[in-house]
């Protein structure tokens, strides 16, 4: 009998009985269906990168954000209204829960709770199963947070007037250089920032620009006094030098017609006193 012939070998049962280790065949064994990830593959994901940024570069050129004017407490008459992604925050600071005394909880308690529960996502809830009818509590806080975003931001847009908003935009705005060094300065921002802004702008619906002003010193400080149109009487609050200040920096700032005058006037004297001395 032949050593071997007619034997069953049986293995050895101390040997564990593990699983293979598979090796992936290399790309070359698929000729026309991959291609190394360097750099061919990943010079295609560059291109496709670089075409998106090149153009929402050009969108943006095209189309500049319509940003509005400047949040300034100073000027009553503006009230700011946040970007739309931040609408659903917004919003939610018109509730009683989350106004007044208890602003804390809808400025940080909520949005607080709710990014803190995204951040433990994974493990408040590791159980494998990818199916919604797996994960039920996981699927119920994603829908309620996603409904109560849309929700949140389509009351606080509904409920703006964005035709009279427009007016706020910065296009619109005419703003000038203010000599903070100028001693009416400090009886205009008294007096007058509140409505018609830092730089003289104004405020769209409220208070005109003081910008080009059609008016001469003593109109101004009759307006100050006694008001205009929509303005009340009895704005200014000081004395007559104070009002002679506030009425010489408003025009020095904007130019107004009384400047122009003033400029005409010392320079037909200049031509008179010239004419003199030629005589």
């Amino acid at each position: 009998m032949q050593k071997g012939k007619g034997m069953k070998f049986v293995g050895d049962s101390r040997i564990k009985v593990g699983p293979k280790q598979t090796i992936p065949k290399d790309y070359s064994e698929y000729p026309g269906r991959t291609e190394p990830f360097w750099p061919n593959f990943l010079l295609k994901e560059w291109l496709v990168g670089a075409v998106f940024l090149i153009g929402f570069l050009c969108l943006v050129a095209a189309h500049p954000s319509p940003l509005e004017i400047k949040a300034d407490p100073n000027t009553s008459g503006y009230i700011p209204l946040p970007d739309w992604y931040f609408l659903f925050l917004y919003e939610l600071l018109k509730y009683e829960f989350a106004a007044a005394e208890y602003v804390v909880i809808g400025t940080i308690g909520i949005p607080g709770l709710a990014f803190g529960a995204l951040l433990l996502a994974p493990f408040l809830d590791s159980k494998p199963g990818r199916r919604p009818t797996q994960r039920p509590i996981a699927v119920i806080l994603m829908l309620l947070a996603v409904v109560s975003v849309f929700w949140l931001t389509y009351e606080s847009a509904s409920a703006v007037n964005w035709e009279e908003r427009a007016e706020y935009s910065v296009s619109n705005m005419t703003e000038v250089e203010v000599d903070k060094d100028h001693a009416g300065y400090e009886v205009y921002a008294n007096n007058c920032m509140s409505c018609h802004g830092d730089s003289l702008q104004g405020v769209p619906g409220m208070a005109p620009d003081l910008v080009d002003l059609p008016y001469d010193a003593a109109a101004i400080k009759d307006i100050a006094q006694n008001g205009i149109g929509e303005m009340p009487a009895d704005m200014f609050t000081g004395s007559e030098e104070e009002l002679n200040q506030l009425a010489d920096f408003i025009l020095t700032a904007s130019g107004g017609e009384a400047a122009e005058g003033e400029g005409e006037s010392s320079g037909s004297e200049d031509s008179s006193e010239g004419e003199d001395s030629a005589e």
